[in-house]
């Protein structure tokens, strides 16, 4: 069965803490919000594994976009979630991608071009396959480079965000918990 937008909605609501936080995330009234990443695309591998659809989820990831750079402002966000979703006993991670290019380089090292929307931050993923979000109050699935790869565990580089040493580590990490994924 191909994996469609929806499939892919439906499989990543089976793990309870999604269906959870896609209900109370419009409560914060973040503007383009995004439930991102490994909560969703893991979902697909894990269910591909029969194993929980939570399983080997370290974090959730929330992207949005604020035009407040001050790190004030993010963080006044993570305590207002830190309240609505402290009895999900998961991190859940927020990250305002109107900011990331103020610390991504000390962080990470090299450079990172300011983001212009939320999305923008989706589409720096290093594995092209991974970059997806489900924003949270309209349900549309955004993923610029499409479901096949998740579907056919296909960890490929992300031509728009080009960095071989981190994708390397990035996809090895995901070989060593799904072994059938393929880096091509």
């Amino acid at each position: 069965m191909t994996l469609t937008a929806q499939r892919l909605v439906d499989i990543a609501m089976t793990n309870p803490i999604n269906a959870q936080l896609t209900s109370r995330l419009p409560a914060l009234g973040l503007d383009q919000c995004l439930l991102t990443a490994g909560c969703l695309f893991q979902a697909v591998w894990n269910q591909q594994a029969q194993r929980d659809p939570a399983w080997s989820i370290k974090d959730y990831d929330v992207f949005y976009f604020d035009t407040d750079l001050s790190w004030e402002a993010e963080n006044e966000v993570i305590h207002r979630a830190q309240h609505l979703f402290q009895d999900l006993g998961v991190n859940v991670e927020f990250k305002n991608q109107a900011r990331v290019h103020l610390w991504y380089g000390q962080r990470f090292g090299g450079t990172y071009p300011r983001l212009e929307s939320a999305r923008d931050g989706i589409d720096r993923y290093l594995v092209a396959g991974t970059c997806i979000g489900l924003d949270v109050a309209t349900g549309e699935v955004y993923a610029p480079y499409g479901l096949a790869d998740v579907e056919q565990g296909v960890l490929r580089i992300n031509p728009a965000n080009p960095r071989p040493e981190l994708f390397d580590q990035k996809a090895k990490s995901y070989q060593v918990r799904w072994p059938w994924l393929r880096i091509v």
